[in-house]
C-alpha cells in the first residue's frame, strides 16, 4: 500500500487564487495525496501567497511563517510557497525567507505532486529566476491561443486521467479541468481568463501573470457543469479583466454569448461577472447583464479615481462625469443593479483638487461597496519613477477621510434598499449566527451580507425571496416573505 501522505493548501488573496488552489487540490488528489484542511494536520503545508500590493505580501509572509511554525509542534514536516508572490520572486522569495522549504512558480504547477514529494523528502526544488511573464506569448492576441503551453494557473491545461478520485472534475476534451472542491459552499468562481494587456502605471500583475489570454467558452461551460453536480448554485467569473474576454478568440463580443449559456446550466441559479473595466463597457454587455434571466446585474467597476489629470497619469481613461454617465445607463435598465469599486488614494501628483473631485464622485455614484488603498510604490512599475510623490501623512490623512466617507455612502446606499424584496442566496445556518447570505448585489466577501431575522427552513444553497427591513452598515437585514418557499428554478 503507497505510503500515506497529507496536504493542506491555505489561500491569500482573491478568488483567482481560489481557483488556482482548486486546480492543485485536484492534480495532488489525481496523485494519490490525502487533502486536509488544518495544515498541523498535513505533511506538507503549501500556501497560496498573493503579491499585489505590501499589505497583501506582508500578510503571505506571516502565514508562511505561522506555518513552519507548526514544524514544531504538529506534524508538518515542508512548507511550500505558491502563487503571485512565489512566482514574482522566485528564487530572491527563497533565498530572503528560508523557513519556506520551497518556492513554486506557476510553470511548477503541472508537476505539483513530484516537486512536494522531492521537498518531503528532504530534496532541493532550485527555484526559479523572476521573469517577465508577458514576454512568453506573443504581443498580437489572435496568435495566443495557438502558442506553445505556457503555464496558466486556473486553466487547466491537462487532459484528466480517465479514472479520478470522488470530487474531481472529469475530463470534458483535451483541455479537461482537474479541480477539486475545497469547500462546500454554494459559491464557486470559475476562471475565465489569465493575464492582462493593460498598462496601468500602478500595477505590477501583468509581469507576472502575463499576457491576457482567454479560456476556450467549451472549457468555461464544462467546469461550470461539474460545479453544478457538485452543489454550486452561483459561479463568479473571475480574471485580471472580464470585459477583455473572448479578443484573442476572435471575438470581443464572446461573453455576451457565454453569458446566457451559463445561465443556462442545470443546477446554476446565478451568474456573476466580476472585474470589468468602464472603459471597455459596451452597450451590449450591458444589456446581457441587465437582463439575462439568472445572471445578476452586478458591476465590479474598476475606476481607481475621478480626475482626470490622476487617471491619465494612471495610464486609465474617464472622469466624473463620463462615469457617472455609465452608472446612469447601468440603474436605467437595471434600477437595483449593484455597482462596487476600488479608489487610489494619494498617486504621485494627486493635488487637493484632485482629491475632491473624487469626493464629489462618490458623493453622486451611490455605490454598494467601495475600496480604498493609499498609494505605495509597487516595484517593476512606471510609478515608482513619478516625480510628485505625496508623504506619507499626506498619504495617511486621505485614505482616513475618503475611508470614512465610503463608509458613510455606502451605509446610505444599504439603507435605500429597505422596503426592497431581494432574492437571497442562503450560504450559511447556524445557532450562533442564524442565517446569513447574499443578495443579487452582493460578491463574495467583498460587498457585505444579508442577515435574516428568523432561520427556520432555511438551508445553504436556498435561493429565496425576503424583504429587507432594516441595515448594519452595508449588511441588510431581511424577512423571509410569507408564502415563499423558494425563489430558484
Amino acid at each position: 500500500m503507497p505510503e500515506r501522505r497529507t496536504v493542506a493548501l491555505v489561500t491569500l488573496g482573491c478568488a483567482r487564487n481560489e481557483v488556482d488552489s482548486e486546480e492543485l487540490a485536484g492534480r495532488l488528489a489525481a496523485d494519490g495525496w490525502e487533502l486536509v484542511e488544518d495544515a498541523s494536520d498535513a505533511d506538507v503545508a503549501v500556501v497560496n501567497t498573493c503579491g499585489f500590493v505590501e499589505a497583501a505580501k506582508k500578510d503571505s509572509v506571516d502565514a508562511l511563517l505561522e506555518a513552519n511554525d507548526l514544524k514544531d509542534h504538529g506534524k508538518t514536516q515542508a512548507v511550500v510557497a505558491v502563487g503571485c508572490m512565489a512566482e514574482r520572486y522566485g528564487k530572491d522569495l527563497a533565498e530572503a525567507l528560508p523557513e519556506a522549504d520551497g518556492v513554486l512558480g506557476f510553470d511548477d504547477y503541472a508537476d505539483i505532486s513530484d516537486r512536494l514529494q522531492t521537498i518531503l523528502n528532504g530534496g532541493i526544488h532550485a527555484s526559479h529566476t523572476p521573469r517577465d511573464r508577458r514576454k512568453l506569448l506573443p504581443i498580437s492576441p489572435a496568435e495566443r491561443q495557438a502558442a506553445p503551453d505556457v503555464a496558466l494557473p486556473g486553466h487547466a491545461q491537462d487532459t484528466a486521467p480517465e479514472d479520478l478520485p470522488d470530487g474531481l472534475a472529469p475530463a470534458s476534451g483535451p483541455r479537461a479541468p482537474l479541480r477539486r472542491r475545497l469547500d462546500t459552499s454554494p459559491v464557486a468562481s470559475v476562471k475565465l481568463a489569465s493575464g492582462c494587456d493593460r498598462r496601468c502605471s500602478f500595477c505590477a500583475i501583468p509581469s507576472f501573470r502575463g499576457s491576457f489570454i482567454s479560456r476556450r467558452p467549451s472549457d468555461v461551460l464544462g467546469e461550470t457543469r461539474w460545479l453544478a453536480e457538485q452543489g454550486v448554485k452561483e459561479v463568479m467569473l473571475v480574471s485580471e479583466n472580464n470585459t477583455s474576454y473572448g479578443k484573442d478568440l476572435g471575438d470581443i463580443r464572446l461573453l455576451e454569448t457565454l453569458l446566457p449559456e451559463l445561465a443556462a446550466v442545470d443546477g446554476i441559479e446565478r451568474v456573476r461577472v466580476s472585474y470589468l473595466q468602464p472603459a471597455e463597457m459596451r452597450p451590449g454587455l450591458i444589456d446581457v447583464l441587465t437582463s439575462t434571466e439568472n445572471v445578476v446585474p452586478y458591476f465590479d467597476l474598476s475606476f481607481q479615481h475621478s480626475a482626470p489629470g490622476v487617471l491619465r497619469a494612471m495610464r486609465r481613461f474617464g472622469d466624473t462625469e463620463r462615469f457617472l454617465e455609465l452608472l446612469d445607463t447601468i440603474r436605467a435598465k437595471a434600477p437595483a443593479a449593484g455597482v462596487r469599486s476600488n479608489f487610489i488614494v494619494g498617486f504621485p501628483g494627486e493635488t487637493e483638487e484632485d482629491f475632491k473631485e473624487l469626493e464629489r464622485f462618490l458623493t453622486a455614484a451611490r455605490l454598494d461597496a467601495i475600496g480604498v488603498f493609499g498609494y505605495s510604490d509597487e516595484e517593476g512599475t512606471e510609478a515608482v519613477g513619478y516625480e510628485g510623490k505625496l508623504d506619507a501623512d499626506t498619504i495617511a490623512e486621505r485614505l482616513a477621510h475618503l475611508s470614512r466617507l465610503a463608509e458613510e455612502l455606502t451605509a446610505q446606499r444599504a439603507e435605500e434598499r429597505i422596503g426592497d424584496t431581494v432574492r437571497v442566496l442562503v450560504e450559511t445556518v447556524d445557532e450562533e449566527d442564524g442565517a446569513v447570505g447574499r443578495a443579487e448585489h452582493q460578491a463574495p466577501e467583498t460587498d457585505g451580507q444579508v442577515i435574516f431575522t428568523e432561520s427556520a427552513g432555511l438551508a445553504p444553497g436556498r435561493i429565496v425571496e425576503a424583504k429587507v427591513v432594516g441595515t448594519e452598515g452595508v449588511d441588510l437585514v431581511v424577512e423571509l416573505l410569507d408564502g415563499v418557499e423558494e425563489a430558484g428554478r
